[in-house]
């Protein structure tokens, strides 16, 4: 008996206790990660199967907040673009309509289940898309010309612009403007290269980057050929 002690418990005794503590040291930790934990995300909610020519004209889309649980070594691991909502559009016309955010439309991953979304339901507004163009209206400062000089003459190129979005707001905008042109210091004729925008944040400017804006700068009372 005294010879199996020996060889089988006392042998390397040490070196046994050091694994026997490594490995129960291993179990709490791996046990600790394992068990549930909650966090909250903010996830992009993904718009599926819309119609053609049909666009979203409600002016601010409500951020989705999902509440998932799972084991905390996976928790600590997660980003957002792993947690994401899908709404399906299939079938829906230029209208106002409520959507139900539920637990089955949040993809997420396979050990992690959702808790709560909040909001739990998005109620959004369609239109129709629609392309027209309009003039160019530039924003020509006239305040800080010398006394005696003013500003007689303006030319923009191009002088129109093609724009894009829910038909309603697109029928809105008489025109499209520039940023503020300052034409202080000029004697004669000066060009500036600008940007052009419209106002309305559902209505977008296509195909065109910049615009010159050619401002004729003269004394009162002195005529122009231009």
């Amino acid at each position: 008996m005294i010879t199996f002690l020996q060889r089988y418990v006392f042998h390397n005794l040490g070196l046994k206790i050091l694994s026997l503590l490594l490995a129960t040291g291993l179990w709490f930790m791996i046990s600790r990660d394992e068990q549930p934990a909650e966090v909250a995300v903010r996830a992009p909610i993904i718009f599926k199967n819309s119609p053609p020519s049909l666009v979203i004209s409600s002016e601010s889309i409500p951020e989705t907040q999902i509440r998932v649980r799972g084991p905390e070594r996976i928790l600590r691991q997660l980003t957002s673009n792993e947690v994401q909502a899908e709404v399906d559009l299939s079938g829906t016309k230029p209208q106002e309509r409520t959507f139900e955010l539920t637990p089955k439309q949040v993809r997420h991953p396979r050990d992690v289940q959702v808790v709560q979304i909040v909001p739990s339901q998005m109620h959004l507004s369609f239109d129709t898309a629609m392309t027209r163009q309009v003039e160019i209206h530039p924003n020509v400062l006239h305040g800080n010309l010398p006394d005696g000089e003013q500003v007689v003459k303006v030319d923009t190129d191009p002088s129109r612009v093609t724009i894009s979005g829910p038909s309603v707001h697109v029928q809105r905008v008489d025109a499209a403007t520039t940023d503020p042109i300052d034409p202080t210091g000029t004697h004669g004729t000066a060009v500036f290269n600008t940007n052009v925008y419209v106002s309305d944040p559902l209505v977008q400017v296509e195909q065109i980057a910049s615009v010159r804006v050619t401002v004729i700068v003269q004394k009162v009372g002195t005529a122009t050929n231009h």
